[in-house]
């Protein structure tokens, strides 16, 4: 009778490698700040680091292929007033970045194609609602425009980007403040982590909890959850000891955990990254030199670690590309982009294989660049899956698209029928206000023509710009 001694699963033998010097971005002032965010955030065509800056907060966006040293007169992203504290790049837009910041506020920029020559001052659109600082900020998964932020004044709002409104506001749920939150894979639900030792599930639209762990770990260090593709709940946090603890947890008896490990006495935040399409779960931590791995699977003990990717250098952040960006050709599965004190180092995982041929198994359909959902028809309430994509013949970014944001016309909202107090009630004051209302849509017309020329030329100037490298 044969005895199966070591567990079947292809991505046992993943293995961690950090690129070549010459691949790595130098001479970046990495910020500070005390906060516990991944200071990166990447996709197919940049790589954006929140840096130190005097005056203010700004970050750096790069080019991926702008490896090597980096001037130090590169143009920053800067329009806050105080250190930027976290940035997520639109899944739906590779040009699209959101930053929070201790000023507030939540901005939203559009970056170029081409390396602009000045800082980026204006951002498209300012979002302000809350009265302390951002320290939170996620886009949502499937629906267009739709932002979430969380601040230190314990609310979290979403935003509809392309009208710069509110959507929903959630108050009255954390007591404290909140560590983290996370979308579910079709972005009908949230989870919080708080400092009231609380993880929450929560629908948004609905405005409710829909469910509540108390104390998934005893220690009083912070918490973070994030949501597996199948809708279990994966967390990080401290024993009584101040062990670094993980823990897997089912929604439908979310009492008893489904596997609580220990892993090592560290005081660093654990920072949970996911890969839905292999299930594995990578583990960095803020002041770590190395990325624990493990997969997520559906048979005891459901949590099974793979490996540890060590360096000698701690980490100041971590970035985490989608699957979209990773090159199949060399059946990398992950790429990491590590933030030391003065240089950005990307660290790709590979699965050994010795085909040269597209690895069906380690590449199913993952998320595009298309949303599934308007925000309008997810705030009725209407739920969509993300349009996948074939990674068999690699991915290319599309060419820059703009976000265009239509505020609301106070002029439209007419004032109610009634007698006004005004001083005169004949007609001839009527024919003024329409002409005034003619004159605005003209202009907005003519502004409207002029953005889409500007956007032409620079899609022009980056193609000559890109003939002459």
């Amino acid at each position: 009778m044969s005895r199966r001694v070591v567990r079947q699963s292809k991505f046992r033998h993943v293995f961690g490698q950090p690129v070549k010097a010459d691949q790595m971005y130098e001479d970046i002032r990495v910020s500070k700040v005390t906060w516990d965010s991944s200071f990166c955030a990447v996709n197919p065509k940049f790589v954006a680091i929140i840096v130190e800056s005097g005056g203010g907060g700004a970050f750096i966006v790069l080019p991926l292929a702008k490896t090597g040293r980096v001037d130090k007169n590169h143009p920053l992203v800067t329009g806050h007033t105080a250190p930027v504290l976290d940035i997520d790049w639109c899944p739906h837009n590779d040009n699209v970045i959101a930053s929070a910041s201790e000023d507030t506020t939540v901005m939203v920029w559009q970056i170029p194609d081409y390396v602009p020559v000045r800082n980026i001052t204006e951002p498209v659109v300012t979002l302000e609602g809350h009265s302390k600082r951002v320290g939170i900020i996620s886009w949502h998964p499937t629906a267009r425009n739709v932002l979430l932020s969380a601040g230190c004044d314990n609310l979290v709002i979403l935003w509809n980007v392309g009208t710069g409104e509110m959507l929903l506001v959630l108050e009255d749920m954390h007591t404290d403040l909140i560590y983290n939150v996370g979308w579910n894979r079709n972005g009908s639900l949230l989870v919080t982590t708080c400092k009231d030792k609380k993880v929450r599930v929560i629908d948004p639209r609905k405005q409710q909890i829909v469910a509540e762990k108390a104390k998934p770990h005893d220690g009083a260090r912070p918490i973070r959850a994030i949501f597996m593709a199948d809708g279990k709940i994966f967390t990080t946090g401290f024993s009584k000891m101040s062990e670094r603890q993980l823990g897997l947890w089912d929604l439908k008896n979310f009492e008893e955990p489904i596997a609580l490990q220990e892993m090592d006495t560290s005081n660093g935040v654990l920072l949970p990254f996911y890969d839905p399409d292999s299930s594995i779960v990578y583990l960095c931590g803020k002041g770590d030199s190395s990325i624990r791995y493990f997969e997520i699977t559906d048979e005891a003990p459901y949590v099974h670690y793979l490996n540890t990717y060590s360096s000698k250098e701690p980490q100041r952040g971590m970035g985490f590309m989608p699957k979209r960006g990773l090159d199949v050709s060399k059946c990398e599965i992950a790429r990491f982009f590590k933030l030391h004190e003065r240089k950005c180092e990307p660290i790709v995982m590979t699965v050994p294989r010795k085909s040269d041929l597209f690895q069906d198994d380690l590449y199913p359909d993952t998320p595009g660049p298309e949303p599934a959902l308007e925000a309008d028809e997810w705030l009725s309430g209407k739920d969509a899956e993300p349009i996948l994509i074939s990674l068999r013949d690699g991915y290319v970014p599309v060419k820059n698209r703009e976000l265009k944001v239509v505020k609301k016309n106070i002029l439209d909202n007419k004032p109610p029928p009634g007698p006004r107090r005004s001083h005169s009630t004949c007609n001839p004051d009527r024919p003024g206000l329409e002409e005034v209302l003619e004159e605005i849509r003209a202009l907005k017309e003519t502004v409207q023509a002029q953005e889409k020329r500007i956007s032409d030329l620079e899609n022009k100037l980056c193609q000559f710009t890109n003939g002459t490298d």
